[in-house]
């Protein structure tokens, strides 16, 4: 079979996290009964006249500048025209043009592999409204909802031709896309709900050749998996069309998750096909120097600037910073520990292992000290895993205990310096008392000791078991091991 390589353009719609819908006051929610979050605007009936949202403005204008885009001076929204049940007014308030969108050649960066990045040129960032949603009925026939048509939608398009070239790159540009939303805040990244929808652009041409493939659409994806297995699909299918002599036809593709392969959905529609023109309707949006600059001066440090940062300032692990930084809110936890004297590597190890565990199984969320409390979160602040470090480090209790506290803290809320107080649980450091029990437990197992010194050393591990047993855990590891040793040579 010959070489075909791969080519993704990538599609991103985000639904905007404002009260509002883009053109009327209709609240914005996921769920509820069907067409009860309408009104003559959204519904698109005769007379009514559409007021922008501001706020949405707003975040895509932040949203196109952390994207480095440019930002047009003048930008005006368009109509665009097609005609299926979902769309009331029988056409889409969107945005077209090449320079018209409030964001325009921009790019993203990626890591790859090797610790480099690639960077993913961006078209466009453009603001439109979202449709309803179609609805099987039980008793048959179809009907609509209308609850989400109006909502503010951001797209984000990449440019052409594609830089991304493998699955593995239209996963990872994803990933990195709605972390850099979610610090933004302004869109709550939910593909399970279809606040952040996908579709690739996908095509194959022989390795070699300049001239790109025909493309398909695959519609509304919902997961990094599917994108991936997705993108992994199309290629397959696609080359065996050509390799059996075959044209691959432009058309929009639904995704199977249980067969993990794409449907026909329906022939793609041309650029023409929609008809694009000024709506008349809305005023032209204006932005100036002063309110690009302000913008960008709010901006948060980005998930991948930051994760780089901690990798080179504080020493941490691609993986470990990459999991510190996968949440705006885990990243500010980390921060304001390191802020109150944490050490950057052990503060991660608790917050990474324990931590996550602990409020993983208790469905709880983490806040910094600075936050107010809401709904069910963690009784534990950033001082807490910073004292109980160093408590570790002074040698005041072991790693062993430190588990122990670290689960009592989890439940109580309490500092883990009263935790150690109450429960006797400082560490056993005086030489004397360690020797002591160490000599205990070589008299109390006269036989092993014997087996010991005659070779056997893996019986090393039972005496430091058995020390560790009779002093709760207390005894310090590395008085213990010294102390060991010379109880088994003189006993």
């Amino acid at each position: 079979m010959s070489e075909y390589v791969l080519s993704v353009g990538m599609e991103v719609h985000a639904e905007l996290r404002t009260e509002s819908k883009m053109f009327c006051r209709c609240p914005v929610a996921f769920g509820g009964m069907p067409n009860t979050r309408v009104c003559p605007v959204c519904l698109g009936l005769p007379g009514t006249l559409p007021v922008p949202n501001r706020a949405a403005v707003q975040m895509v204008l932040r949203t196109a500048l952390a994207l480095n885009c440019q930002v047009p001076a003048h930008s005006v929204f368009h109509r665009k025209n097609y005609f299926y049940p979902d769309l009331p007014k029988g056409y889409q308030v969107s945005q077209y043009g090449e320079t018209n969108p409030i964001g325009y050649y921009g790019y993203l960066e990626i890591p790859k592999l090797d610790g480099t990045t690639k960077r993913i040129k961006i078209r466009r960032v453009h603001l439109e409204e979202d449709t309803g949603k179609l609805l099987h009925l039980p008793g048959g026939g179809s009907g609509v909802d209308y609850n989400r048509a109006g909502v503010p939608l951001m797209e984000i398009v990449t440019d052409f031709p594609p830089d991304i070239e493998d699955p593995d790159e239209a996963k990872e540009y994803l990933v990195q896309l709605r972390q850099t939303l979610l610090y933004l805040g302004v869109c709550d990244g939910k593909m399970e709900e279809g606040s952040l929808r996908c579709e690739p652009n996908i095509s194959v041409r022989l390795a070699g050749a300049e001239t790109y493939g025909t493309k398909t659409e695959l519609k509304n994806l919902n997961s990094f998996r599917a994108v991936q297995l997705g993108c992994m699909f199309e290629k397959k299918r696609q080359s065996e069309l050509l390799e059996g002599g075959s044209k691959v036809v432009q058309e929009t593709r639904g995704w199977n998750e249980q067969t993990e392969s794409s449907f026909l959905m329906r022939v793609k529609e041309s650029e023409q096909d929609y008809r694009y023109f000024p709506d008349p309707d809305l005023i032209p949006m204006e932005f100036t120097p002063e309110q690009i600059e302000a913008e960008r001066a709010a901006l948060p440090e980005l998930p991948l600037a930051k994760s780089t940062r901690y990798q080179k300032d504080l020493g941490l692990s691609p993986y470990d910073a990459g999991v510190l930084t996968a949440d705006r809110a885990w990243a500010e936890f980390f921060e304001s520990a390191i802020g109150q004297g944490g050490d950057a590597k052990q503060v991660c190890n608790w917050m990474n292992g324990d931590f996550a565990k602990l409020l993983n199984e208790a469905g709880e969320t983490a806040l910094t000290s600075g936050e107010a409390t809401v709904g069910k979160t963690s009784k534990v602040r950033p001082g807490h895993i910073v004292e109980l470090t160093k408590l570790i480090e002074a040698g005041t209790i072991s790693g062993k205990i430190a588990k122990e506290v670290f689960g009592d803290m989890f439940t109580s809320g309490s500092m883990p310096s009263e935790l150690v107080k109450s429960k006797g649980l400082t560490q056993i450091s005086d030489p004397a008392e360690v020797l002591a029990v160490c000599e205990e437990v070589v008299r109390e197992n006269a036989g092993q000791a014997e087996q010991y010194r005659a070779g056997k050393e893996g019986l090393f591990g039972f005496f430091v078991g058995q020390v560790m047993k009779k002093t709760q855990g207390r005894a310090n590891p590395a008085l213990v091991q010294e102390s060991l040793k010379k109880a088994l040579e003189t006993q």
